[in-house]
């Protein structure tokens, strides 16, 4: 299938998927908000993928949200008839749909990885702190921008930046908008490595793919639930949850294959996750 602002590449249960607007610095137009979703929910719904890359083209990741979102659904001769309370509704169920496109990389049952370079601006860093984990080039940069903008961002940087960053960083970024550049993010935790240049960063980020792609599926997806649900509750609530799903997914036979392999010398032969039939109506999201 074709889309608008993503290529996509499947090889050995690898989803590369490639921000491929470099020419308008893979602004997040509205059709961004729709296919992301859809993209991901399509990979993960056979369970023949294992990982996920994310990364982007041309001398950006991203310039963050295009303007023609939000004039799209609120300039039109409806909502000039509308009331204010009116207005503010329908603005309160897009930034929800919007907010959608990027808690998708958390529901997904496998790792995402971003790969980042250049600018990582406004929505792209809503984007990618909802991944696993991110690379960045030396040339990368993030900032918060929509406080230069005079607004509070709300797609969803802060309920998951400030668990990977320090308070105080996080509010000084929020409050200044200021450029936070990648060995910066770093040391604070946000990008997990910095390389040289795009192809090294790809190259190595592939590599970790790779690496993850070996392991048992579900043992890969227990990891990512149990991290989310530690990250939102208590110790004890989190120990009784990995101790129930060990309960219910614990596989002797891929322990057995997982250490027979490792004494072999060779890759391990897993079940793959099972397809998903999920068909909820907001999986179909549509701005206006």
């Amino acid at each position: 299938m074709n889309y608008a602002c993503f290529d996509v590449d499947v090889q050995s249960s690898i989803a590369h998927i490639r921000l491929c607007r470099p020419d308008k610095r893979n602004s997040m137009i509205p059709s961004f908000w729709t296919e992301l979703p859809t993209i991901v929910k399509q990979l993960d719904s056979n369970g023949d993928v294992r990982v996920i890359v994310l990364s982007s083209t041309g001398p950006h990741f991203s310039s963050g949200m295009d303007l023609s979102v939000f004039s799209n659904g609120l300039d039109s001769d409806v909502v000039a008839h509308q009331t204010s309370t009116q207005r503010a509704a329908q603005f309160y169920e897009i930034v929800q749909r919007l907010q959608h496109t990027f808690t998708c990389l958390e529901q997904v049952r496998v790792p995402v990885l971003v790969a980042i370079q250049g600018g990582c601006i406004g929505a792209g860093v809503d984007l990618v702190t909802a991944a696993d984990m991110r690379y960045a080039t030396r040339d990368a940069y993030f900032t918060i921008y929509e406080t230069n903008l005079a607004m509070t961002a709300d797609v969803g940087t802060f309920p998951r930046i400030s668990h990977l960053m320090p308070d105080g960083l996080v509010r000084e970024l929020a409050y200044t908008g200021r450029q936070m550049p990648a060995e910066e993010a770093q040391s604070a935790g946000l990008v997990n490595a910095v390389y040289d240049t795009h192809e090294h960063m790809l190259s190595a980020v592939l590599g970790i793919a790779k690496q993850i792609a070996a392991k048992a599926p579900m043992a890969i997806y227990g990891c990512k639930k149990m991290i989310l649900h530690a990250r939102d509750h208590s110790v004890a609530e989190t120990l009784d949850y990995v101790a129930l799903w060990n309960a219910s997914f614990f596989q002797k036979e891929e322990i057995a294959e997982a250490m027979h392999a490792t004494a072999e010398q060779r890759d391990g032969q897993f079940a793959s996750l099972p397809a998903k039939t999920d068909d909820n109506a907001d999986d179909d999201i549509r701005l206006p």
